[in-house]
């Protein structure tokens, strides 16, 4: 019997899209001939996540799993908003987010390694792949962790479109944390605190907004003060602690917070598919392939 060694296994893997197990498998009962694994997979139908490799994948849902005084937000991703929403899909979605918070894995590549009950991530993720029949992939994760005197705040958007994972410090008032998310997830500031603008990103806006200023015709003594005027206004935007808080706008996020004894301490906000190239398919170019074929 030929030696099946993990190069062979990875190598078919690559091919194929399968999970380590299921190549291991197929090349034990072809004797190492990779073409012929390839053949017996996609003869039992597991090779067809490889055809679904070079897809994209920017629909999917996030997801928060708080366990005690840790927790993670993810993304996972796939082709379709409909299989987003298929019962499948979300609790693979929850089994990778238990698996995850249970491992701490420190990067993407380690976390597709983690042991879940059905396996390490990533072959649940292709058997996932095979089963549903669109491309599944985890984008992101992070997880988070605090003290007893602080508060997460959890809040999935529009089931789970967005996510987002807050730690408030100084109060274990997680009502108010979670509010502060619900806050997060639909103004979307950038920072916590204007402190945290890079002095590039602040001369980059400067330069924007003296442009403007000049092309609006305005004379150049006052072009300076009006820079300020607009900068500072700039800062308060993208800034949490200074845009007014959803719930009440006639009070900073920063002063509701401190009214519940805390301040923020992070956030992490995670939007389906933001920065991912979408799909957008042409029907009539799709129905005139076929009649070409």
């Amino acid at each position: 019997m030929a030696q099946v060694t993990a190069q062979l296994v990875k190598q078919l893997r690559d091919m194929t899209g399968v999970g380590m197990m299921d190549a291991k498998k197929a090349l034990v009962q072809v004797e190492g001939d990779i073409d012929k694994a390839v053949d017996f997979l996609r003869e039992a139908g597991l090779a067809k996540a490889a055809k679904k490799a070079d897809r994209i994948a920017a629909e999917g849902i996030t997801n928060v799993l708080v366990e005690g005084n840790r927790a993670v937000i993810l993304e996972v991703n796939a082709e379709t908003d409909f299989v987003a929403k298929n019962d499948k899909f979300q609790a693979l979605v929850r089994e990778v987010s238990e698996a995850i918070l249970k491992a701490n894995p420190a990067t993407l590549e380690e976390a597709l390694e983690v042991e879940t009950p059905n396996g390490k991530i990533s072959d649940v993720i292709a058997e996932a792949t095979t089963v549903i029949g669109e491309k599944i992939t985890l984008r992101r994760f992070e997880i988070v962790e605090k003290s007893d005197a602080d508060a997460f705040g959890a809040y999935l958007h529009m089931g789970g479109r967005i996510g987002v994972l807050t730690v408030v410090e100084g109060t274990t008032d997680e009502t108010a944390a979670k509010d502060v998310s619900m806050h997060i997830a639909a103004i979307n500031p950038k920072y916590i605190d204007r402190s945290q603008v890079s002095e590039e990103e602040l001369e980059h806006e400067k330069k924007v907004l003296t442009e403007q200023a000049l092309n609006e015709g305005k004379p150049a003594n006052i072009v300076e003060k009006m820079i300020a005027g607009r900068l500072n206004k700039f800062l308060a935007e993208i800034s949490l602690n200074d845009q007014p808080f959803v719930k009440d706008p006639d009070q900073t996020v920063s002063k509701f917070v401190a009214s519940k004894g805390g301040k923020v301490k992070l956030f992490h906000r995670y939007e389906v598919g933001e920065g991912l190239e979408k799909r957008v398919d042409n029907f009539a170019e799709e129905v005139m392939g076929q009649v070409r074929k």
